[in-house]
């Protein structure tokens, strides 16, 4: 179930919503960081200067997973978030399909195999674990203790402790997207990790807009029923976020 491949899809035109968020409150929700604290700390100083241009009555910052994987700063950025984040009234902190597979192997050496193809390297040498090239199973057991010894306990709290989902009655908040036809209490946490087209291809998955990243796009896809803000910021060097205030939208990318 890990090893699926990655798509750029070209993105969709933007459209306006149906649906407003609460008075008075305004939402980052932050798409795929894997790894790029370099964008990272990017776009919170450019969220910081848009919370001091137009002060809101509270704030909200959702984010909505793949922290880790791919990009060369995975531990700094789960450092980083588990420490350091400060803007912000309220931080939400979603699991994406790569933090679940990086738990995976905390307890299952095998799931290197897998995690490997698609950028679990990267996360273990931001810890200092350099597995030898070419990989063989049964290395797997030694590199998968290095790991959990290099883990700080607070990196591993903060992974253990994000989210499959978060709910404001007008949007939905979710790593890949949610399986149509089903209510939202009843979502599967696989597909809520790693759905794409049976979520994609859906005019109208959800009774909530639905705001998720996981399907890289060239921008960000802004439509009535759901809104996409990954971007492929370890590639493209865009870290992308949207803006959510009453009934408007707004993009923010570093």
């Amino acid at each position: 179930m890990f090893g699926r491949s990655l798509r750029v899809r070209p993105g969709a035109p933007s459209m306006g919503t149906t649906k407003a968020i609460e008075p008075g409150l305004r939402v980052y929700a932050i798409g795929d960081i894997h790894g790029r604290l370099d964008l990272l700390l990017r776009l919170e100083t450019l969220i910081a200067e848009d919370l001091a241009t137009s002060e809101p009555q509270s704030s909200l910052l959702v984010f909505l997973g793949d922290y880790v994987d791919r990009g060369p700063e995975s531990r700094g950025v789960i450092e980083y978030l588990s420490n350091e984040i400060r803007i912000g009234d309220v931080q939400v902190f979603l699991r994406g399909n790569h933090e679940e597979v990086l738990l995976a192997f905390l307890s299952d050496a095998s799931v290197l195999a897998e995690w490997s193809q698609f950028g679990g390297l990267e996360t273990l040498y931001s810890y200092g674990v350099r597995p030898r090239l070419p990989l063989r199973p049964s290395d797997f057991g030694e590199f998968q203790e290095r790991l959990n010894n290099a883990l700080p306990v607070a990196h591993r709290n903060f992974l253990q402790n994000t989210r499959y989902s978060f709910d404001m009655n007008t949007h939905y908040f979710v790593h890949a997207g949610v399986r149509p036809g089903i209510r939202l209490a009843n979502q599967k946490p696989e597909d809520l990790l790693w759905i794409r087209d049976d979520f994609l291809n859906s005019s109208r998955p959800a009774n909530r807009v639905i705001v998720h990243g996981h399907t890289p796009v060239v921008s960000a896809e802004l439509l009535p029923h759901r809104i996409n803000v990954d971007t492929g910021a370890y590639l493209s060097g865009r870290l992308t976020c949207v803006v959510l205030e009453g009934s408007t939208r707004r993009i923010i990318s570093s």
